[in-house]
């Protein structure tokens, strides 16, 4: 490709983000590219310096500089591998909630959302299971990690995608996660504000806590139950939404969530859970339930995923009661709405 481009936005393209409209016009320009083109500001929409995150609307505009040919840039991610009779029906038995706009699922561990390096599985590639006879293709409005599981929203429209987007950006959204933590946290529910920042970790990426450079990050939380001293039972309730915020502010707490080699170490496989509990290989984070406005109706929207297979497993070992993680629930948002009224109150920033 030769010389700058000026590419119109069309309307199957509404609502989508800019790395993934680049992904699929472009699939030759690795990501990493990309980045560097926006810092520089050669990639542009509507003569405006943008993010990757940025999502296009019908009729704008994107200033594409050239582009150099596949052969010059490192091998496009392999595309996603063909979805099976097998995983499109449990894709769609996995579905909690279905209207005309909005289609919540239940995501399993270990399913990642995107494709990556060499990621050819993954959720985005499988979504034609879920148009159940609607014209368009369900789209992706945000993401769990792929070892994460539980509610996951996609949007069934362009204008519903829109909304949703900014929904989730101007915070009218509640996200709570169910976790189970290694050891016990000093305190029964607190408020953690720890900012975060990418650093290098070997030929990856992690997130760490950093007061300087670090993007604002908190979460609060509570206990539930705990199984001797050595194993907690979390409700979180995080206030942003960073890369891996949930699974380091925990580790940062001294009880990193079961599972979480990443960030925990050693520390994050207990040997001494009890008998019959899952050998804790598979990180225990659940995204537990998503409310939301319906503008539809005017009230709240609210989506609940049950335990996940080794979550449950491991909460049966335990003795654990599911029905305590309401009541548990609701004493963290009465915290929370007390901080709010008194913002000194209680908070205990590590």
């Amino acid at each position: 490709m030769t010389g700058v481009s000026q590419v119109p936005v069309e309307a199957a393209a509404s609502g989508q983000r800019l790395d993934r409209w680049f992904k699929q016009h472009y699939p030759q320009l690795t990501h990493g590219r990309l980045e560097k083109l926006l810092r520089k500001g050669e990639v542009r929409v509507d003569g405006r310096r943008v993010k990757a995150s940025e999502r296009l609307e019908e009729g704008q505009v994107v200033r594409v500089p050239p582009i150099p040919e596949a052969a010059a840039e490192r091998p496009a991610a392999p595309p996603a591998a063909a979805v099976s009779a097998k995983e499109a029906a449990a894709l769609r038995e996995a579905v909690l909630y279905r209207d005309d706009n909005i289609i919540a699922i239940d995501k399993p561990a270990g399913l990642a959302v995107q494709g990556g390096s060499g990621q050819r599985r993954h959720l985005d590639g499988m979504l034609d299971a879920l148009r159940f006879g609607a014209e368009e293709r369900p789209r992706l409005v945000h993401r769990l990690d792929r070892d994460t599981a539980g509610v996951l929203l996609l949007a069934r429209n362009a204008p519903t995608a829109r909304a949703l987007t900014a929904a989730f950006r101007g915070k009218d959204t509640q996200k709570i996660y169910w976790a189970l933590v290694a050891g016990v946290p000093a305190e029964r529910r607190g408020l953690i504000d720890l900012p975060l920042a990418k650093q290098a970790l070997g030929r990856g990426e992690a997130m760490a806590a950093d007061d300087d450079a670090g993007k604002p990050a908190r979460t609060f939380f509570q206990v539930v139950e705990s199984y001797r001293n050595v194993a907690s039972w979390l409700v979180l309730l995080p206030l942003t939404g960073r890369t891996h915020q949930l699974r380091v502010h925990c580790a940062a707490m001294g009880t990193p969530i079961v599972g979480d080699g990443k960030y925990g170490g050693r520390a994050a496989f207990p040997e001494k859970l009890a008998r019959g509990a899952p050998a804790p290989k598979i990180l225990h984070l659940l995204a537990r339930e998503l409310a939301l406005p319906d503008p539809e109706v005017g009230t709240t929207l609210r989506v609940t995923a049950p335990l996940p297979p080794h979550m449950a497993a491991t909460w049966q070992a335990l003795g654990f009661e599911e029905a305590r993680g309401e009541g548990a629930l609701q004493a963290l948002l009465a915290y929370a709405e007390g901080l709010s009224h008194s913002p000194a109150k209680g908070q205990r920033p590590l």
